[in-house]
């Protein structure tokens, strides 16, 4: 397939090699000429902008990290002549897709919500979890496109947002779990014990989750805090994911505590840091 691939950033940059990998044919479009550099190296095409990159393929993939700058590319995107179908990756939130969906419906072009898990390292092993939502013919001729990102690939069907309600699901649980984690391991150590021995009981135990299995023993305990996300980056997701509890009717209580948490390190000017550095918030809170 020809491939049009908007947002070449931490995670868009593995996806779209993984295109490559596959065989596909690439067309790649950023603002940072440095990030698109090792896909044309690797013969993919340069689109000079979102248009030209929706005139140069029919399908467009978007991986961007905010959805005010989502909505900038979509006016420009839909410009293009040859755009049929655009796949979005994004956390964006069920609302922005009905929003991105008639926008493009007046276009005739076909949206599939794709948002996916994993992190920047499930991007580049080719292990993410794709959620899908949208139509189901469609769907099925993309679905080469997800199994490229990674093995597990869960239609959630073709309500608009479904998927959407998927990834949020998943992200507000990472959110939660990583800031507990970090307030539990943070007590651990005050009270004499090593991260490396805390870990290995939680790991073999009740209190085992992401943050204890990755996020904690690749990105903070050897003090690398390097995950590839933000704090601002999740603190979007969580708001959206307590946006959409809470109008389901849905009491989002600890998550609500976690966004504290997270709000509180933007305070202090951590919003552009790497998300494992919510630990360095806790860590700073038992200072007297």
């Amino acid at each position: 397939m020809r491939i049009g691939f908007l947002g070449i950033g931490n995670m868009g940059r593995p996806m779209a090699g993984k295109l490559l990998d596959a065989g596909h044919e690439l067309w790649v479009h950023d603002i940072r000429d440095e990030a698109m550099q090792p896909l044309l190296d690797r013969q993919a095409r340069r689109a000079g902008s979102p248009a030209e990159l929706a005139d140069a393929c029919d399908t467009v993939v978007v991986s961007l990290p905010t959805l005010a700058i989502f909505r900038q590319a979509l006016d420009d995107l839909l410009a293009g002549g040859a755009l049929k179908t655009l796949v979005n990756t994004c956390t964006v939130g069920g609302p922005f897709v009905a929003e991105v969906e008639r926008l493009c419906a007046e276009r005739g072009v076909a949206v599939i919500d794709a948002p996916i898990s994993g992190g920047p390292a499930g991007a580049a092993a080719g292990t993410l979890a794709v959620m899908v939502s949208g139509d189901p013919e469609t769907v099925a001729r993309l679905d080469p496109v997800f199994r490229a990102w990674g093995p597990t690939v869960v239609v959630a069907g073709d309500t608009p947002g479904a998927a959407q309600t998927m990834k949020l699901t998943n992200n507000i649980l990472f959110a939660v779990g990583l800031v507990a984690t970090s307030e539990a391991m943070t007590m651990a150590e005050k009270g004499g014990i090593a991260p490396e021995t805390m870990l290995q009981v939680l790991n073999n135990g009740t209190g085992k989750n992401f943050a204890t299995t990755n996020v904690f023993p690749n990105n903070i305990v050897p003090g690398s805090f390097d995950f590839g996300a933000t704090v601002e980056i999740l603190m979007k997701d969580v708001n959206l994911a307590i946006e959409q509890g809470e109008s389901l009717g849905v009491p989002m209580w600890v998550c609500q505590a976690a966004r504290l948490v997270m709000l509180h390190g933007k305070f202090q000017g951590r919003a552009d840091q790497d998300l494992s550095r919510i630990v360095e918030i806790v860590r700073d809170g038992t200072k007297r």
